[in-house]
């Protein structure tokens, strides 16, 4: 474990704080959660897809010296932020939409709303609007002054990632190893590059060989969308009800389908597939692990200054 990822473990905070709560907003901005949801009902009709990419923003920025919205911020002469960090770059997207969001808050409630807690309700909303389920959060975070490129590289996963990797990782944070796999569940929206699955597809653990866990027809199927001579950039979808919130994603995982390693290896590896057999034929048990796992990480947070940015890409100039 690098140095760095010690000292931001020493300082989280995880549990129920007393400066996070429900209905948060409702003095000072009673419609700040209808705002964030009717921002993200457009982005749908726009781009479906967006709904999950922004959904993502909560893993990559809770995980990341808590749930501070560091990741929103643009790099500056003297900071290199989160956006380019190799787990992020050319794979986080939808900022824009957060952007949106932002703006409208500002029109009806100046000053009042941070972008942290946008990212924390944007994203439950992703998964409502798509057909998971809803739940009450937990507002009243601030945003941070500066983001660290170097904390992304140390901490965030890559989809090479196998089971016993991710359940350290997540164990870190005081999620457990079914948190872990429900909040993989997240996949269940969404798509990834094939840039993510090449060495799964050609050379698995550098065997020059393709993953055998990989079921024959779906890897006929990846082969077709993501050949040796691939723009890496084409997408597939993660499941095969990419638009739909639901647990398809585990019935793929259970069949072979598993588009990433990092998905694949929960139900190869025996102490994770029990949670996958188990949501894969129970979805409202998925549903309520992983609406557990959601509040948990929402309530990483790393003690030090922040603000309420009136911009959700830079911090506040010293002279407001």
């Amino acid at each position: 474990m690098s140095p760095l990822l010690i000292i931001f473990l020493l300082h989280m905070t995880t549990g129920a704080t007393a400066d996070l709560r429900t209905g948060y907003y409702s003095g000072v901005c009673p419609k700040a959660e209808s705002i964030v949801r009717d921002v993200m009902k457009k982005a749908l009709i726009r781009e479906p897809r967006s709904l999950a990419s922004v959904m993502r923003l909560q893993f990559h920025d809770c995980f990341v010296n808590g749930c501070d919205a560091s990741l929103l911020l643009d790099d500056t002469p003297t900071m290199l932020g989160e956006k380019l960090a190799l787990a992020n770059i050319n794979s986080l997207r939808s900022y824009e939409v957060v952007d949106e969001a932002k703006e409208a808050l500002e029109k009806a409630c100046p000053g009042v709303v941070s972008c942290a807690d946008i990212i924390i309700m944007a994203s439950r909303d992703a998964v409502a609007l798509t057909g998971g389920p809803g739940w009450e959060v937990k507002l009243g975070r601030l945003d941070s002054l500066t983001a660290s490129q170097e904390a992304s590289d140390n901490v965030m996963p890559s989809p090479r990632s196998n089971a016993t990797f991710l359940i350290d990782l997540f164990s870190k944070f005081n999620l457990s190893a079914k948190d872990m796999v429900a909040l993989s569940g997240s996949h269940s929206i969404g798509k990834a590059r094939c840039f993510s699955i090449m060495f799964q597809l050609y050379n698995q653990s550098g065997t020059g060989k393709p993953d055998p866990a990989i079921e024959p027809k779906f890897r006929e199927k990846l082969d077709k969308l993501c050949p040796l001579n691939v723009d890496q950039n084409v997408t597939g979808d993660l499941d095969a009800t990419s638009v739909l919130f639901d647990n398809q994603y585990f019935k793929d995982l259970v069949s072979g389908r598993g588009f990433l390693n990092s998905d694949q290896t929960l139900f190869t590896f025996p102490r994770t597939r029990e949670f996958v057999n188990q949501f894969s034929i129970d979805q409202e048990g998925f549903f309520k692990a992983f609406v557990e796992g959601m509040l948990k990480m929402g309530d990483l947070q790393v003690q030090q200054p922040g603000e309420i940015r009136k911009n959700c890409r830079v911090v506040n100039p010293k002279n407001n």
